[in-house]
C-alpha cells in the first residue's frame, strides 16, 4: 500500500527550505486561539533564519489578520509577511485590471458580516442595504457559526434573478473553529453557480496568489513549501503553482483520517484520502510543530 512521508516537525526538512508559505485556521490556531505549540514554532523558524507568509481565504485586509492575532497572543515580530483573500480581493477592486472586476459596476451588495468591512477599504464603492439597487454582490461568507447555506437561500435566489455577478472573498467551503466546523463563503458560492450565477474568486486555490506570496518572500520557488491543512485549497494551490507542499493532517480532515491535531496520522490512510481527492502533497505533518 502506498503512503506519504511523514514527519514529526518542519526541523526535519529546514535543510530543504528558505522560506514556508503558511496556512492559519487549521494550522496556527483555531480561529479563536492558537494551537499549543504554534508560538514556539514561530520562535524556532525565525530563529532558524526561515522566512514566513502567512497565507489566508480569511475575507478581510492583512491587516485585520495580524490585529487577530496580537489579540490571540502571537506577536507581530514573530512572523514575516501576511496576505489574505481579502486583500486580493480589495486590490481587485481598486485596480479594475481584470476583465471580471473592470465591469462591476460601482454600487455593491455586502453578503458577509460587518467585521469583514476592511474588503471595502479605499474602493470607493457604495455599499447598498437592497439588492434590487446592486450592480454586483461580495460574498464574505456567513456571519454566525450557526449559520448554514440554507440560511442564505433567499438572498442568494434574489441575487441569481438578477444574474448579479458575485465575487467570493474567501473561496473555502468550511473551516474548523473550536473544533466545529463553520461554513465559509465559498459553500454561498458554490450555490450560488448551482442556481446559474456568475462567481470571481480570489485567494487559495488560484496559483495568482501563490505566484504573489512567492514574490514577497523574494525566494527561489523550489526552496519554499506551503503548509496548510485543507487538500483543496493549500495542496492543491501549492501544486498548481508548482510548490512543494506539506499537509498539516490535524486540521479540517483530522475526522476523516481517525486522528486529531498533534497526533500522527496513518501515512497509508492518509494517502489513500488525499489520492481520492486528487492532491497528494510531498509530506504530512501532524500539527505546526517545529
Amino acid at each position: 500500500m502506498r503512503s506519504l512521508r511523514a514527519i514529526a516537525g518542519l526541523d526535519e526538512v529546514a535543510g530543504e527550505f528558505d522560506g514556508f508559505i503558511l496556512d492559519l485556521w487549521g494550522l496556527v490556531h483555531d480561529g479563536a486561539t492558537p494551537y499549543p505549540p504554534s508560538r514556539d514554532t514561530f520562535l524556532a523558524l525565525k530563529a532558524a533564519g526561515k522566512k514566513t507568509l502567512l497565507l489566508s481565504n480569511a475575507p478581510r485586509r492583512a491587516y485585520a489578520l495580524v490585529e487577530a492575532m496580537t489579540r490571540m497572543g502571537l506577536e507581530r515580530d514573530l512572523y514575516g509577511e501576511v496576505l489574505s483573500s481579502g486583500e486580493a480581493v480589495n486590490q481587485a477592486l481598486i485596480r479594475r485590471d481584470d476583465p471580471f472586476f473592470k465591469a462591476l459596476g460601482s454600487r455593491c451588495y455586502h453578503l458577509g458580516p460587518s467585521r469583514d468591512r476592511s474588503v471595502f477599504d479605499d474602493t470607493g464603492l457604495e455599499i447598498v442595504e437592497n439588492l434590487d439597487t446592486a450592480a454586483f454582490v461580495v460574498n464574505t461568507g456567513p456571519g454566525e457559526l450557526h449559520e448554514t447555506v440554507a440560511t442564505y437561500e433567499p438572498v442568494l435566489e434574489a441575487a441569481a434573478r438578477r444574474k448579479l455577478p458575485m465575487v467570493c472573498a474567501n473561496p473555502d467551503m468550511v473551516v474548523m473553529r473550536a473544533g466545529q466546523a463553520v461554513v465559509c463563503a465559498g459553500a454561498l458560492a458554490a450555490r450560488y453557480i448551482a442556481l446559474g450565477g456568475t462567481v470571481a474568486y480570489r485567494g487559495k486555490p488560484d496559483p495568482a496568489i501563490y505566484h504573489l506570496a512567492v514574490e514577497q518572500l523574494g525566494l527561489p520557488a523550489q526552496r519554499i513549501a506551503v503548509v496548510g491543512d485543507a487538500l483543496e485549497t493549500d495542496v492543491k494551490g501549492a501544486r498548481a503553482a508548482s510548490l512543494r507542499s506539506i499537509w498539516c493532517t490535524g486540521g479540517i480532515h483530522a475526522a476523516a483520517l481517525s486522528t486529531a491535531y498533534g497526533t500522527a496520522a496513518d501515512p497509508a490512510r492518509a494517502y489513500a484520502l488525499a489520492s481520492a481527492e486528487g492532491q497528494i502533497p510531498d509530506a504530512i505533518i501532524p500539527g505546526f510543530y517545529w
